[in-house]
This record gives structure tokens, sequence and C-alpha cells, in this order.
């Protein structure tokens, strides 16, 4: 569904079954166990665990949604918060992320669809000066437990380091 085609550029098609109905499964609470490297794109192997909450609700007549996530880690509060929206024209989603850290919006939003319960949303972006693809997949497939990753590319998508996992379970 995507492929880097130029250094700045990356070539995103959207699935045929693509719609505006794609995240209707996360809509609620959630609680969240999260396992995610201490350091990336360093050949780092350790990992640290926390748990957050997750909160997700539908925006914009249905072709948006807005989500929270609430953590503590290393200690420290952390908070963040998704927007996504669905272009009908592009049939795309555009996911946009801001958290507690940085205190701005994402200029790259990760962008995609989903095809047989995958979601896979890629942006053309940068870390701790490096030029990566960063990806965003969300597996759907039992909704009752879907799991979101994040993973970073060095080499425009050919070798992939997933340096974040979220494994969510609904909030009773």
């Amino acid at each position: 569904m995507a492929q880097a085609t130029t250094a700045q550029s990356l070539e995103i098609k959207p699935s045929e079954s693509s719609s505006p109905d794609d995240f209707d499964f996360l809509q609620g609470t959630w609680n969240i166990k999260n396992r995610k490297l201490k350091a990336r794109l360093e050949n780092c192997d350790d990992w640290i665990e926390f748990e957050a909450v997750l909160d997700m609700r539908k925006t914009l007549n249905g072709i948006g949604n807005f989500e929270t996530f609430e953590a503590v880690i290393d200690g420290r509060p952390f908070a963040g918060e998704a927007v996504r929206l669905f272009n009908p024209k592009t049939r795309l989603w555009s996911i946009y992320w801001a958290d507690s850290n940085h205190g701005i919006l994402d200029q790259n939003p990760v962008v995609g669809s989903y095809e047989n319960g995958i979601g896979k949303f890629y942006a053309q972006d940068s870390f701790d000066g490096k030029d990566i693809v960063v990806l965003y997949q969300w597996d759907k497939r039992d909704p009752e437990h879907p799991i979101w990753s994040q993973a970073f590319s060095l080499d425009k998508g050919k070798t992939w380091e997933w340096n974040w996992y979220m494994y969510l379970s609904k909030a009773a």
C-alpha cells in the first residue's frame, strides 16, 4: 500500500475496502499494556513496560475520530492525543499526534488504510537528526484485543525496527 519513491516522498494508495468506519472498533475506553524500546535506532534490545488508558470517540459526522492516551512512564505522567481524519476523495486516513513531551501537533501525519484487518500508516519524518520512514500498524483482526505497533526505517522501508507495541483490552 505504500512505497518510498524518493528520499522525500512516499506513494501511498488506499485499499479497496478503505472506509470511514475503519476505526469503529476502537470507540470507547481501553486498558493498554505497552512495550517500548528504551532507545530507538541504537540497536537496543532493552524494553520498558507500562500501562495506559486510551479513550476514542468519533467526530466530524463519522469521518474523523479523537483519541486520548494517558500513562505514567518512568514515574512521569504522559498524555497524548491522536486526531484521525478520513479523506473521502483519496480514501486515505491521516493520523496526527501530539503529546505532553513536545506540545506540538505532528507536521508529518502517518497516512494509510486497512486491508484484511491490518492498517498500515506511513510518514517521512526525522528522529534524532536521521531521516526515517515511520510505520504505525493497527491489527484489528481480534477487535476485542487489537494491537498497535510502531516501526522506524532508515532505508526507505527495506528494513524496520519495531520499537513500540500496545496490547489493548476493553475497559470494564
